[in-house]
C-alpha cells in the first residue's frame, strides 16, 4: 500500500481529484505547493510517496538495474490506489493523474493500461517505459484517455529526441490522444507558462462553473 495524504478542496463535497506522483528522490513534500499554484478550488489533491526508499526520498523503480519489475509493481500499486479512490467516492472520470519524471513514466503506464477512463493524465519531463510492449498491451479504454505530455529541449537527464520519437510512436495512427508541448527548459516545470498550460488542461475537463 502506498503512503498518501489528501489535501481537500476548498469547495465542500467536491469529488474531483488529482493524484500527484513525484520524481526520483523526491517525495509528496515536493508538491505541496502545487494546489496553490494551480488555484482550482474544486480540486482535491492526493499526494503519494513512491514505494522504495532512495537517498532520503523515494523511487518508483530501480534506475541501476532492470527497471521492469519495479515499474510493474508500482503500476499495480497505483491501480490499487485508484480503485480504492473510486470505492471511496472519487469517480475515475473525475480523477486526474499528474506525474513528474519517474512519476511521468508511471502516469503513462496508467494511461495506457488502466481499465477505467480518467478525467485526464498529465506527464511532465519523463519518458515511456518499453513503448513497443505498451502498444501491444493497451487497455481497451486507453484510446479514450486524454494525455498532456510536456518536455524540455534542454533536459540534461532525458534526451529530447528520445521523447519526441516515443510520442510520435504512441500517437501515430490515432493510437493515443496525446497533446505534447515543448518548452525551453531543463528537468523541471517551466514556471508560469507551463503551469498555465496544466491549469487550462484540467479546467476544461473539470466541472462546469
Amino acid at each position: 500500500m502506498l503512503q498518501t495524504e489528501l489535501i481537500p478542496s476548498t469547495k465542500t463535497e467536491s469529488k474531483w481529484l488529482m493524484v500527484l506522483l513525484h520524481g526520483l528522490g523526491d517525495s509528496m513534500e515536493g508538491y505541496r505547493w502545487l494546489p496553490n499554484a494551480l488555484d482550482l478550488p474544486w480540486l482535491n489533491y492526493l499526494l503519494v510517496n513512491a514505494p522504495d526508499d532512495y537517498h532520503g526520498g523515494f523511487s518508483w523503480y530501480d534506475i541501476y538495474d532492470n527497471p521492469d519489475p519495479g515499474v510493474k509493481r508500482s503500476r499495480a500499486l497505483l491501480e490499487e490506489l485508484l480503485d480504492g479512490q473510486r470505492e471511496s467516492g472519487y469517480p475515475a472520470k473525475q480523477t486526474f493523474l499528474f506525474g513528474f519524471s519517474q512519476g511521468c513514466l508511471m502516469t503513462m503506464e496508467i494511461a495506457m493500461r488502466y481499465e477505467y477512463r480518467l478525467a485526464g493524465c498529465i506527464g511532465i519531463s519523463g519518458y515511456v517505459h518499453q513503448p513497443e510492449n505498451a502498444l501491444n498491451e493497451l487497455a481497451e479504454v486507453s484510446r479514450e484517455q486524454e494525455i498532456l505530455f510536456t518536455y524540455g529541449t534542454f533536459d540534461p537527464i532525458i534526451p529530447v529526441e528520445k521523447v519526441k520519437g516515443q510520442l510520435h510512436q504512441l500517437s501515430a495512427d490515432g493510437k493515443l490522444q496525446i497533446q505534447s508541448h515543448e518548452f525551453a527548459k531543463e528537468h523541471t516545470i517551466a514556471g508560469v507558462e507551463e503551469l498555465s498550460l496544466i491549469r487550462d488542461f484540467i479546467r476544461v475537463r473539470g466541472p462546469e462553473d
